[in-house]
């Protein structure tokens, strides 16, 4: 289906070309609609007459006026001009109700599907091996699943992909202190968790730090492991594994789902990216190291900035893998887009990747698209980084997992009767939906403050709000007893009562919110739109009787498409929806 929006855009540029002809090129006609900023004034407001005024020389109300009287469609009960020289238009409710019947019937909610399939690849959560998700991880994984699901849903081909730390020096340093401390888990004949490794992790860096011979056999066993060391390998996969079983507990709790590829598996192409810059004379020698200059990047000494792709050693960093990365989605992956979910404090990292990528040729933008999704930090309540009591990183298991006990507790009160299963399940879905949507409704790129006590309200944006509105849909079902399914058969939405009718506007512009969602991929775009939704649904239920009304069969009808939309809004967000609660 088409948008309202789109709709209404090619009416409009159709009565601005009737009225205007050959005075304007045909890219000039196109018209420039948007959204009324109150519903009072109409549902769209075109804004091309002040600018076309002054290409054709005449009054703004005069243009628009014009503009009307070639406007030849039906759809709009009313339009007005307003201001200097804006129209306002008001859709009929024989249209808008029309509209709603097609939106019910259609698999994507009036979503429009791409006309060409995407490869969309989405980089997101990206822990480091050996290492506990913390609170620092949480944005990345909601934000990332969040955008990948968007992308599904509008029938694009999503990768979704875990750039783990994987490689590098750190696992000298973990498999020495290992052989030295508890070498039969590195030989498989005793297993670990990863808050063991994270000990381990911490122990070996201390001795790294303070003692020269342990430093020595620590590097001794990277250069071990980067030359394929069959020993050192199993060694490493051993900890590879012990980990991604920590992190896949918290990626079931959250319902996330990863395609694993770690720094490891561009390795083997570090050397040929560097080969390829070198032979096109991209790289700069500097102090030993193999660096690209880039226009435009400076350090705060006004000096140029390097981007280091080989160390004086002959080591690899994080840039060349990104560079291998990148060039591998490019050329290997054929990907349309390409977007990495990292935080803010790597902006400048990436900027330089892209630009580099550029420079070699790989990326072409018209062609590939680029997206670094960056967002803020999680806050505790004193507006600082978010800390244990103790002064610790948050670990992310221990707040979801209290997030969930304090939801328990809140369906334990309302109601106490439950069976346990069924509490349990409820204190799941409120409590992770909780920590989900309040990080998903507040801008990403800002910082934002962690509160239990917030995020389980009943009242306000939050996810409780939304789902406990999804359920008292459900109820007003249950209680007319009727088949929604006969009911869909035999009869049809008919918009009539003003709270209807904003209802059934807003439902219809979900298909809008998500494309503005694809294009600027911020999460709260949705969560805004969502929360209104519900907001809509309870005016409408206060002022319109369903059961029993003469009008029950068209407000049960809105009803189901309003829990299809909320639904469904809801499991892009990645929120699961409840019965009763």
């Amino acid at each position: 289906m088409e948008t309202l929006l789109a709709t209404l855009r090619k009416e409009v540029t159709d009565a601005i070309s009737r009225a205007f002809g050959d005075s304007l090129p045909a890219e000039q006609a196109i018209a420039d609609m948007a959204p009324c900023a109150s519903e009072e004034f109409g549902h769209y407001q075109c804004n091309s007459a002040l600018r076309l005024s002054k290409q054709l020389k005449s009054n703004p109300r005069a243009v628009a006026q014009k503009i009307i009287d070639h406007f030849q469609s039906k759809i709009c009960s009313k339009i007005e001009i307003a201001g200097p020289g804006f129209i306002n238009f008001t859709f009929s409710d024989s249209f808008l109700s029309k509209q709603l019947q097609q939106q019910l019937k259609d698999r994507l909610l009036g979503a429009y599907p791409p006309s060409k399939r995407q490869k969309v690849v989405v980089e997101f959560s990206s822990p480091n091996i050996a290492k506990e998700l913390h609170v620092g991880h949480i944005r990345s994984t909601i934000i990332g699943e969040c955008l990948a699901r968007l992308f599904e849903f509008l029938g694009q081909d999503v990768l979704r992909l875990n750039h783990i730390g994987d490689w590098g020096t750190q696992f000298g340093m973990v498999i020495t202190y290992m052989r030295d401390h508890c070498p039969a888990v590195l030989k498989g004949k005793e297993s670990t968790d990863l808050e063991s490794l994270m000990k381990w992790y911490r122990a070996a860096k201390k001795r790294f730090d303070e003692d020269p011979d342990f430093k020595i056999r620590a590097q001794k066993e990277v250069v071990a492991l980067q030359a394929g060391n069959p020993e050192t390998m199993h060694a490493w996969k051993i900890i590879c594994d012990v980990s991604r079983k920590g992190f896949q507990e918290i990626y079931d709790l959250l319902q996330v789902r990863l395609i694993e590829r770690g720094e490891s598996f561009y390795n083997p192409h570090l050397k040929e990216v560097v080969d390829e810059l070198d032979r096109k004379g991209l790289v700069t020698i500097s102090d030993g190291a193999k660096c690209i200059y880039l226009e435009g990047f400076q350090n705060r000494e006004g000096e140029p900035l390097p981007l280091m792709i080989q160390k004086s050693d002959g080591g690899y960093n994080y840039d060349t893998t990104d560079l291998a990365a990148l060039r591998h989605r490019i050329r290997v992956e054929k990907a349309d887009r390409i977007i990495y979910v990292v935080d803010a404090g790597q902006s400048l990292h990436f900027q330089m990747v892209f630009a580099a990528a550029e420079k070699a040729g790989w990326l072409d933008p018209s062609k590939v698209q680029v997206d670094h999704v960056s967002f803020g930090l999680v806050l505790g309540a004193d507006g600082k980084k978010f800390k244990t009591r103790s002064g610790d990183t948050e670990k992310l298991i221990d707040l979801l997992t209290e997030a969930v006990e304090k939801a328990r507790e809140i369906v334990t009160q309302r109601l106490p009767d439950a069976p346990k299963n069924e509490v349990e399940h409820l204190a799941h879905v409120l409590g992770i939906g909780a920590v989900k949507y309040a990080d998903l409704s507040s801008l990403r790129t800002k910082d934002y403050v962690f509160s239990y006590d917030r995020m389980l309200r009943f009242e306000g944006n939050t996810a409780v709000f939304l789902l406990y509105a999804y359920v008292r849909i459900n109820g007003i079902k249950r209680k007319t007893q009727a088949d929604i399914e006969q009911v869909m058969a035999h009869h049809a939405i008919a918009l009539q009562h003003p709270s209807e009718v904003s209802l059934g506007l807003h439902l219809r512009r979900f298909p809008e919110i998500l494309e503005i969602m694809a294009r600027d991929l911020l999460p709260n775009r949705l969560t805004d739109y969502l929360y209104e939704l519900a907001e809509k649904f309870n005016a409408f239920f206060r002022d319109c009787r369903v059961e029993g009304s003469p009008e029950e069969a068209s407000r049960l009808i809105l009803c189901e498409l309003t829990a299809r939309v909320l639904k469904q809004g809801l499991a892009i967000l990645g929120l699961q929806t409840v019965d009763r609660m």
